[in-house]
Parts: C-alpha cells; sequence; structure tokens
C-alpha cells in the first residue's frame, strides 16, 4: 500500500512539473517592438551634447569621469533619445529617462530603472524597465514592470545589446521588446 502511494505521488509531481515547465515555454508575445536609445555621458566638455550626467560618485570621485575600477559607487541620471534604427540622428520617437547604478566592485554590471517616454506616430506613452545588467554579457533581459497610453498595464521582458560604445562617453543600446501581459 506504502509504494502505491509513493508511486501516485511521484507520478503525480512529474506530471505537475512537466505541466508547469511546458506552459511557460508556450508563452507567445503579444506584442513586439526594437528600439535604440542612444547616451552621451557629460565628460565637462561636452555640455551641449550630453544625454546624462553623473550625479554621485564614491567620496572623492569626479562628476565628469566615471570612477576607477568597474565604476563602482557611480550613479548616472540620464535622458537619452529613442530611435527606431542605431543611428543617433534618426529622428526621436521618444526619450530614455531614468537612472542606472554602478552597484558591484569587481566586475561591469549596473542597476537600471528607467522609463520610455514615447510621443510618435507609431507610439505614445509609458513603457518602465528595472532590473540588473550585467554590461559585459552579449544579451542580458530586464523586466518590463508597467506602462501607460498604448502599453497601459503591459509587462514583459527586454533583452538588451550594447549595439555601439565610444570610450566611457557614448553607448547605444539595443532593446528587443516582448510584451506577454497586453491589456
Amino acid at each position: 500500500m506504502g509504494e502505491k502511494v509513493i508511486s501516485v505521488f511521484i507520478f503525480f509531481t512529474l506530471l505537475a512539473l512537466c505541466s508547469s515547465g511546458s506552459e511557460k515555454r508556450n508563452h507567445t508575445a503579444c506584442k513586439q517592438m526594437v528600439l535604440f536609445f542612444h547616451d552621451i555621458i557629460y565628460d565637462g566638455t561636452n555640455g551641449g551634447n550630453a544625454t546624462s550626467a553623473i550625479v554621485a560618485a564614491p567620496e572623492g570621485g569626479n562628476l565628469t569621469k566615471l570612477g576607477g575600477q568597474f565604476h563602482f559607487g557611480n550613479i548616472v541620471v540620464f535622458d537619452d533619445p529613442i530611435t527606431l534604427d542605431n543611428n543617433l540622428r534618426s529622428k526621436p520617437v521618444g526619450r530614455a529617462q531614468g537612472f542606472y547604478i554602478y552597484d558591484t566592485y569587481n566586475t561591469y554590471t549596473s542597476w537600471l530603472g528607467f522609463t520610455f517616454v514615447l510621443n510618435s506616430t507609431h507610439h505614445k506613452g509609458t513603457i518602465t524597465f528595472a532590473g540588473a545588467d550585467p554590461i559585459l554579457q552579449n544579451t542580458r533581459d530586464i523586466s518590463v514592470i508597467g506602462g501607460t497610453g498604448d502599453f497601459f498595464m503591459h509587462r514583459g521582458i527586454a533583452t538588451i545589446m550594447t549595439d555601439a560604445f565610444e570610450g566611457q562617453i557614448y553607448f547605444r543600446l539595443r532593446l528587443e521588446i516582448n510584451f506577454y501581459e497586453c491589456w
């Protein structure tokens, strides 16, 4: 009798594990989009072009140059143009507004919190993102935690790729956004 109970328990446990795994694999995005944002950090000489600035640095830090090893402790606020392609000179479809914090002292990683504010013929509304960004990985995922307007209550995942960078002054990120909850 005890062996039958154990066998039934194992059977249903395996069935539940297989079912929950297959549900996750079968999710399809209800909306997808690809956008680029361009970050030009203020370096003390580019005030007319800069779209971001270091607002906090470790003790003795310089607010016009990212800190020493792995930029640990720097906090950067940004208001970057968003484009439909990877050309900085393309007409912006909105702004990426938020911050990133270099939060690891032994590798390049940051924590991101930002919103895409879109106001174009293509999209109107906001998309809000938050999460860790292990910068050295080719692709990394960040959570889409909500939105307004065309993206009201949307949630999902954005896959981030560093599309280009020029030293510590300019970088461009490509975001492949997949919404799994659309209202």
